[in-house]
């Protein structure tokens, strides 16, 4: 049995070591939330059981640790621990090999970040928007636009292998970082393509792999750090709709190199230009006037006809030279694509590499009707518009233009009411301006009244017996020039009489004849101005001048009309 001296010594003991332990706790600086080092004094089954120099030991659960490690750990090896409890509520302490891991791949991720250096990382997982990718044990995010240079389909290939990374933003305050792979590899392309623009030269002729196709051209991979660009008006001589005509991606192709930029390292490159151009001496084998055999006919547009006189050389037919008659051609009626024609030169123009042709071949039919001009022709009435007719001769195919006016000298729009289409009508051709072609019914089967003055000598200033056609509401009258009453003209109140009193309307009766002078006589607008007081007035001075003042007049005045008008009957003296 233990007496009361032993059991005072061990109490004694027991307080010392107490006392100890507490001074020895007191001097040591381990908190909660950091990195300590921890010594392996047991390996079970499930946990690994450490020292971490506090107040019990510690077991950290053997998933924390990777299948290399555990291999490998052994007793009284020293481990890197995340401190997160020095006692928790069952008084154990609490310790994290994977936190402690993910503490010091942070650290490093920062000072990654912060040196701007370039790291290895392995791809875990693929998540919503991106990928993590682990670094220095540390989990970060790496946007799916980050893997490569170019968009990729199949990335589980890039999975769990060391790639290298680098560091392009942290968040301190949520403890988060993003890697980007696609700015190591740009940067590294950098390096390489300014490498290969140094051995580069324009007219330089390389080989060159395409790898994208746009719209507008073609790019083209030079080894492995160049990038050139040949635009679609480069690829081929011909005419090319869309690169893929032409090319796909993966093919080899021959470049020469036609632009270099160093400054933003875009080089522009050609397929065309390792050939002779077609359009070489375009002068000399499109000569104006030559006929080309059937050219091809490759495009239709509105405004003309595009054909291929050789390969990659085209020219335009506008549709104003499809055809000698028709004015109003539509291309895409008269032709289709595939179809070939005899075409002629009509200009070129070799600094642009533009051709002009025309299927106007042979004899110009309006050359031949020009030699019927004032001659009778006959038409055939093939339509009939507000104003005009639109006739055909038969012969050429020629559309000519019968104007209203010039259906009949009466000048009557009615008068296009007397024709319907087929009609076969015999015209004068009066006029040839380009394609428009003028002609009158009239002065073909009509006596032209107008004839008349020149029939009979008449002229400005002579007097003429008219007929009163019409009396006017506002006073004037119209009359008829001529006996065949065809030329009617007005004339006004005040050209009526001498006297302004005599100067009146209502005297006058339809058919009553009246003399009037000439004043203007116009052939060529067919206008006549009449006036019955300057006749007066040179028919007095004339009896004055050859009786004296009382002779009277030989003919009818316009006061022996007003005195009938009256009911007086004129005495002659």
């Amino acid at each position: 049995m233990v007496n009361e001296q032993e059991l005072s010594e061990l109490s004694s003991q027991h307080k010392e070591f107490q006392d100890l332990l507490v001074k020895d706790f007191a001097k040591r600086t381990v908190k909660e939330g950091q990195i300590i080092k921890a010594v392996v004094t047991e390996i079970t089954p499930k946990f690994i059981v450490c020292d971490a120099s506090l107040k019990a030991e510690a077991m950290i659960d053997k998933s924390e640790f990777t299948k290399d490690e555990l291999e490998k750990l052994k007793i009284d090896d020293v481990v890197e621990v995340f401190l997160e409890r020095v006692e928790n509520f069952n008084g154990q302490v609490v310790i994290s090999r994977s936190k402690a891991k993910q503490m010091k791949g942070w650290q490093s991720v920062v000072k990654l970040h912060k040196e701007d250096k370039i790291c290895e990382g392995i791809i875990k997982t693929r998540i919503k928007g991106g990928m993590i990718v682990e670094i220095n044990g540390f989990s970060c995010f790496m946007p799916s636009s980050q893997l490569a240079l170019s968009p990729t389909r199949n990335i589980e290939k890039f999975f769990n292998t060391p790639l290298k990374f680098k560091i392009i933003k942290v968040d301190t305050s949520r403890g988060n970082a993003i890697c980007s792979r696609r700015q190591v590899l740009s940067e590294d392309k950098d390096i390489e393509t300014k490498e290969l623009m140094k051995e580069i030269k324009v007219g330089q002729k390389i080989k060159g792999v395409c790898s994208g196709i746009t719209a507008w051209g073609a790019f083209f991979q030079y080894r492995s750090g160049l990038v050139l660009l040949a635009h679609i008006s480069d690829l081929s001589w011909s005419r090319v709709k869309h690169p893929s005509e032409v090319l796909s991606i993966g093919d080899e192709r021959e470049l020469m190199i036609t632009k270099i930029d160093s400054e933003t390292n875009r080089v522009s490159c050609s397929i065309k230009d390792l050939v002779e151009s077609p359009f070489k001496d375009l002068e000399k084998k499109y000569v104006i006037g030559k006929v080309c055999s059937k050219a091809k006919v490759v495009r239709i547009l509105d405004y003309g006809i595009f054909f291929e006189l050789e390969p990659a050389v085209e020219a335009l037919c506008h549709k104003s030279e499809c055809s000698f008659t028709d004015t109003n051609v539509v291309p895409k009626k008269i032709t289709a694509v595939g179809n070939t024609h005899d075409v002629k030169i009509i200009s070129v123009e070799p600094g642009s590499n533009k051709i002009s042709v025309s299927l106007k071949i042979g004899e110009d039919p309006f050359d031949k009707l020009k030699e019927q001009i004032n001659k009778n022709i006959k038409i055939k009435v093939d339509k009939i518009i507000d104003k005009a007719i639109i006739g055909v001769i038969e012969e050429s195919k020629i559309s000519t233009f019968l104007h209203w006016k010039e259906c009949s000298f009466n000048e009557k729009i009615e008068n296009l009411k007397n024709f319907k289409k087929g009609d076969i009508l015999t015209v004068r051709l009066k006029e040839i301006d380009g394609t428009k072609v003028k002609v009158s019914l009239r002065e073909a089967n009509e006596k032209d009244p107008w004839s008349f003055f020149k029939d009979n000598n008449k002229k400005t200033g002579d007097i003429i017996t008219t007929r009163v056609i019409e009396v006017l509401k506002t006073g004037a009258i119209k009359v008829a020039a001529d006996p065949d009453k065809k030329i009617i003209t007005t004339i006004k109140k005040s050209d009526l009489a001498k006297d302004a009193s005599n100067a009146r309307s209502d005297i006058f009766s339809g058919g009553e004849k009246l003399d009037a002078k000439i004043l203007e006589l116009d052939f060529s607008k067919r206008t006549i101005k009449l006036s019955p007081k300057e006749a007066q007035i040179q028919e007095e001075a004339s009896l004055i001048k050859k009786f004296g003042k009382n002779a009277s007049k030989s003919g009818q005045t316009l006061a022996s009309i007003f005195k009938k008008a009256m009911g007086k009957k004129e005495e002659e003296k």
